[in-house]
């Protein structure tokens, strides 16, 4: 049986990640200022091109996991 994923965001796929690897928000200086980090958590602001790339590198996954 198959059953359908639930949707999920960019900002729940690096909290989810956040909390695998131990990591705080301000340890993620590679895309932004621990505000920066916190807006995207929060759903206020959205990871760009880049910061997309530099997450997926870092937690060696397909940068589709974070669109």
């Amino acid at each position: 049986t198959h059953f359908p994923m639930p949707m999920v965001t960019g900002a729940d796929a690096l909290q989810y990640l956040m909390e695998e690897h131990n990591l705080k928000q301000a340890d993620l200086s590679e895309i932004g200022s621990q505000g920066v980090v916190s807006e995207i958590l929060n759903g206020k602001r959205k990871l760009n091109v880049r910061q997309i790339r530099a997450l997926a590198e870092r937690f060696h996954v397909s940068p589709a996991v974070f669109i």
